[in-house]
């Protein structure tokens, strides 16, 4: 199964996986249809599901027109059922939903939002997370609390190294200058924040990334280290205490 990345609005990703042999077709969160359509009609393919994470509408505004004009299944997060309209298929954590030869693993992860769920596929070695996760970074706490996201992201943290995780923004320049901040020693993370600044300047896009490398670069993965805790000032204090001084400073960080 290929994985398409479409960009839409101004940092967003759109996701379509595509099966050869069966036709099979998703798309993870459509906020707009009109790029999506346009992609669809440029392959010659038809859309056959739709995975969605949460209810911002950069997320599901496309939702109602493709499903009009492919007759498409519509999945997402069963917390979201009163938020999100034209679902057929509601998901909760521990679910299994298949899309033609693959399975996705379904994952709760409140935090961003108080419904919001990722999508792990074993076979491909892939993670869709919408707004949890990001490149050097996390989703801002609008509906959840930071014990919950650091749970969240816990949780996402343990899959395999090798996981490739497409997240739903373009947001990693400005992540790594936050994340040197946090984190001034991590030799890592410095040739990473590097390596970002010029593949931007050269327009190409940091997303997919590994787990294995924001394991080791990511301030918002690493609450429970030594170093980073030391580096906010708060040295044997709770993860999720670490975690959310990490979060305040990103949210107020220029």
């Amino acid at each position: 199964m290929d994985i398409h990345r479409i960009p839409a609005f101004d940092d967003n990703y759109i996701y379509l996986l595509h099966d050869g042999e069966t036709g099979t077709t998703a798309v993870v969160d459509p906020g707009d249809a009109a790029p999506v359509q346009a992609e669809l009609d440029r392959r010659g393919w038809r859309l056959t599901h739709i995975l969605l994470t949460h209810h911002h509408n950069d997320h599901i505004g496309g939702v109602a027109a493709l499903k009009a004009a492919h007759h498409c299944t519509v999945a997402g997060p069963r917390a979201d059922r009163h938020r999100i309209p034209d679902m057929d298929a509601l998901l909760s954590d521990g679910e299994v939903f298949s899309v033609g030869p693959q399975q996705a693993q379904v994952f709760f992860v409140p935090g961003h939002t108080s419904g919001h769920i990722a999508y792990y596929f074993p076979g491909l070695g892939a993670l869709f997370c919408g707004d949890t996760l990001f490149a050097l970074g996390c989703g801002r706490l609008f509906e959840g609390t930071a014990e919950q996201m650091w749970d969240s992201l816990s949780r996402l943290r343990a899959l395999p190294a090798g996981t490739r995780v497409y997240c739903a923004h373009e947001y990693t320049l400005s992540n790594a200058r936050f994340a040197v901040t946090v984190d001034p020693d991590n030799a890592a993370l410095a040739r990473r924040a590097d390596a970002i600044k010029a593949a931007r300047g050269r327009g190409e896009p940091t997303v997919p990334f590994t787990l294995e490398e924001d394991r080791q670069t990511n301030p918002f993965l690493r609450a429970d280290d030594p170093a980073v805790q030391a580096a906010v000032g708060m040295s044997g204090a709770e993860p999720a205490a670490v975690f959310a001084e990490i979060r305040r400073r990103k949210d107020v960080f220029r």
